[in-house]
């Protein structure tokens, strides 16, 4: 695979008032799982906030967002980063083209604990919300030229150069990142948010979907009232 390396004055020659919508899949059992451990609504709003209170700070410049625009760029990343964060690096917030692009992503993600765990067969169906953002800000397109001679954006795996490309993003005062699913069977984009004021309106659009999401080594399965989606993992391999 061919990378280029990038100059600041390269990537912001590019950028471009970019504004549209995008999707993301949360888990949707925090709420459920306390409400186990207690016998009221008081005390279960008291656990909650204990619990809240014994995480992370958010950081100041979302103080004006939902919690779940704002979750993303609260905790420190996985070991190794994401696609378009470094150990280090300030929290990235990602999106995608459509439920089903999201259910990609994160059914990817998912399968990929349940391999990494030699004791799991499979794991139960878990229920998540999708919710849809709004989005303002100026933006990179990397499946556009030149961008898109550049192998490294569509690595499976390593993460390094797009890691590198977010840093000098940042240093140039972007704040998205468009980029191509490398988990979707079907040609889809994916969104990174890098700052918080990318976000055009300060809460998910009202409209949500619940989807429950299954996984086993050789499946991945949400579904939604009569709605389903499935992915092969071999798509992923």
């Amino acid at each position: 695979m061919s990378y280029t390396i990038w100059t600041p004055h390269a990537v912001s020659s590019e950028a471009f008032a970019w504004r549209g919508l995008a999707w993301r899949m949360v888990e949707a059992q925090h709420v459920a799982s306390t409400m186990k451990l207690v016998d009221t609504a008081a005390e279960q709003n008291m656990l909650e906030a204990l619990l809240d209170n014994s995480k992370p700070a958010y950081p100041d410049t979302t103080a004006k967002l939902d919690y779940l625009l704002a979750t993303p760029f609260r905790y420190p990343t996985r070991k190794g980063g994401s696609r378009f964060r470094g150990a280090n690096d300030p929290g990235v917030f990602y999106g995608a083209e459509s439920v089903a692009t999201a259910a990609a992503e994160l059914g990817f993600w998912r399968w990929k604990f349940l391999m990494d765990a030699p004791a799991l067969t499979h794991i139960e169906p878990v229920a998540h919300t999708a919710f849809q953002v709004s989005l303002k800000a100026q933006t990179v397109d990397l499946r556009q030229p030149p961008f898109d001679a550049d192998a490294a954006w569509l690595h499976k795996s390593n993460y390094g150069p797009t890691q590198a490309f977010a840093q000098l993003a940042r240093s140039v005062d972007l704040g998205c990142i468009l980029y191509r699913s490398v988990r979707s069977p079907q040609p889809a984009w994916c969104i990174a948010v890098l700052k918080p004021d990318a976000f055009a309106q300060n809460k998910p659009k009202p409209e949500t979907q619940t989807w429950w999401l299954a996984v086993s080594q050789h499946e991945v399965i949400w579904r939604r009232e009569r709605q389903s989606l499935t992915f092969n993992p071999a798509i992923w391999k």
